[in-house]
């Protein structure tokens, strides 16, 4: 009697072990390295890549991607997505535009650690990230569990339940606050507070944080409009933290000092290079603004980059592939306020604030103040003919949405701020306003793309899940793209998907991720070259309690899949959360500077 039974059940079930989890056959494969593209069938298995070429292994489920793009998930290395992921997993837009790793805990903020013997502290940090990072403050209390103290107990309140792969620096802001209290704000730690500092870094560290992010920029401000605590620190302090970081594996260095915003002064530059050599560890800054009327400002800034490698460290520039449209109004904070003077006027009540606005005189100043060297990079905001307004809500300006504020102003023979100002009064300062680029002509685009072959810049800083209802940064994948595809076409498809995914993965060393090759980790998009890109952003209300925020829609994009997992089909979340808290040394690894 032959005994096929058990035998032929033993080979079914070693053909359904070996089955691939998903086939996507016939696609155009950009793998991120800046190869050529190759048209090929990709397998999927067990969250990895199993296989690239012509596939004939079965498979559960198989899709025809003729015609289609297939590339890494693109990793977007500046967010702040530390809060919007308890109540958004998906990290919605960037996941539908693609971004299939996060970087979070960047600027010198983060939601951890909290000292357990002051709940208080959690209110604070509410409040200072509603005030910096423009968080709805009703979101922050009531979309967040807040039940951690610990950064390692943050991380766990993740873990398992996000829809992208997601790594944290831990913030100089929290690391005084627990160790200062509220003498953190204009204080100088004792011995024993900084060494409470850089225990609690070592336990972030060892819990999964990729090193330390700090702020000395003069924008950042608390809830209580008071500078932030890391503003306070000296260069002792930051370079113990920097020393602090070096001793583990897969970490980094996340600055910003004031000179990001125009042009460092040589003693940023002195200590960007000098936190970074004392780390050995990398060190981005955020973000790098190209302007050809403004020639000097990119020599200026990666002087620091050069500065850096002479003393074993290395600098990286954030800077921006796209112009990020701007949400502004005379009534709620934004840049606006950000300009030297104009915070005090700006945080009047309405009443008070529409009357000084009137009077010429104060026009006069702000607009002086708005257009001189200290305002830095907001010079470019002081030209209000090119604003563009938005949403209006009064009979007196019915008619006006979409129209350029200097055409209004010729109309009724008026000054563009003097017209600004009387239409935002009708509207009792609700009027949004959209700011036209200053810097959207040829010669800056020539000089963004010259840019960015520079090997110390790298494409980023969205500030995706800050900032929610002024701007939209998240996009610029997609957007990016379908520039590159279909309009000024500075770079080509593969050295775009490879600045979107290799280049960063690299950056900050991470393991398995970055490209389409087998072993890999399954993090891919689909997509359309001929339509991909970024739909128009619109105000939403779909945060907890309401609350608004601009969004955009991805076009073009098929699919994306996260750790093997479909989290992304024609535009639509499939409610799976297959992402990862990335945590350094197990999902990082280091990366050198010399």
């Amino acid at each position: 009697m032959r005994c096929t039974g058990p035998r032929g059940s033993a080979r079914r079930s070693e053909e359904v072990a070996g089955m691939l989890d998903h086939l996507v056959k016939g696609a155009t494969v950009v793998d991120g390295t800046g190869a050529p593209a190759f048209t090929a069938d990709v397998g999927i298995r067990d969250g990895r890549i199993a296989a690239i070429g012509r596939i004939g292994e079965a498979s559960r489920t198989t899709e025809d991607a003729q015609g289609l793009v297939l590339a890494p998930g693109f990793v977007d290395p500046h967010t702040h997505y530390d809060a919007q992921l308890f109540w958004d997993p998906y990290a919605t837009p960037s996941l539908s535009h693609g971004v299939t790793t996060v970087v979070g805990g960047n600027c010198g903020f983060t939601l951890a650690p909290l000292h357990p013997a002051r709940p208080e502290d959690a209110d604070y940090t509410r409040r200072m990230m509603s005030r910096v990072e423009g968080m709805s403050l009703v979101a922050l209390e009531r979309g967040a569990p807040w039940s951690w103290h610990s950064f390692g107990e943050y991380l766990d309140a993740l873990e398992g339940r996000i829809a992208v792969n997601a790594g944290f620096m831990v913030g100089h802001c929290a690391l005084r606050r627990h160790a200062m209290g509220p003498r953190a704000v204009d204080g100088q730690p004792s011995g024993e507070q900084l060494r409470a500092m850089l225990r609690l870094l070592h336990e972030a560290m060892d819990a999964g944080a990729w090193g330390l992010s700090t702020t000395q920029s003069g924008t950042h401000s608390d809830g209580d409009g008071r500078p932030v605590a890391s503003r306070y620190a000296r260069p002792a302090e930051l370079l113990a933290l920097a020393r602090a970081v070096g001793e583990h594996e897969g970490t980094q260095i996340e600055a910003i000092v004031a000179g990001c915003l125009d042009r460092f002064d040589d003693d940023e530059i002195d200590l960007l290079a000098r936190l970074s050599a004392a780390a050995g560890r990398p060190l981005n800054w955020n973000v790098l603004t190209v302007d050809a009327a403004v020639p000097d400002r990119v020599p200026r800034q990666l002087s620091a980059s050069e500065r850096a490698r002479k003393a074993g460290g290395r600098v990286v520039a954030l800077t921006m592939p796209i112009l990020t449209p701007m949400n502004m109004s005379l009534g709620t904070f934004c840049a606006l306020n950000l300009i030297p003077g104009w915070g005090t006027v700006l945080a009047l009540p309405v009443p008070e604030r529409v009357a000084r606005l009137r009077d010429p005189a104060v026009r006069e100043e702000l607009l002086r103040r708005a257009r001189s060297e200290e305002a830095g990079v907001f010079r470019r905001l002081a030209d209000f003919g090119r604003y563009v307004i938005g949403d209006t809500y009064s009979a007196a300006n019915r008619g006006l949405t979409g129209r350029v504020v200097r055409d209004i102003a010729a109309e009724r023979g008026q000054d563009p701020f003097a017209c600004l100002v009387e239409i935002c009064a009708h509207d009792e300062l609700r009027t949004v306003l959209w700011p036209m680029p200053s810097d959207n002509d040829p010669a800056s685009w020539a000089l963004r793309a010259e840019t960015w072959r520079h090997e110390d810049v790298l494409l980023g800083g969205s500030d995706a899940g800050a900032h929610l209802d002024r701007m939209c940064g998240a996009p610029y994948t997609t957007r990016f793209l379908g520039d590159c595809l279909r309009g000024r076409r500075l770079a080509g498809l593969e050295q775009a998907v490879r600045m979107l995914t290799d280049d960063p993965a690299r950056l900050f060393g991470l393991r398995e991720r970055g490209r389409v090759a087998e072993g890999f980790h399954a993090d891919l998009v689909l997509f359309d070259p001929e339509r991909v890109d970024a739909g128009r952003a619109r105000l939403v209300h779909d945060l907890p309690g309401d609350s608004p925020r601009l969004h955009s829609e991805a076009i073009g994009v098929r699919a994306v899949w996260v750790n093997g997992a479909q989290t992304v089909r024609d535009g639509r979340v499939t409610g799976a959360v297959p992402g990862r808290v990335l945590r350094s040394g197990r999902d990082t690894r280091t990366v050198s500077t010399r």
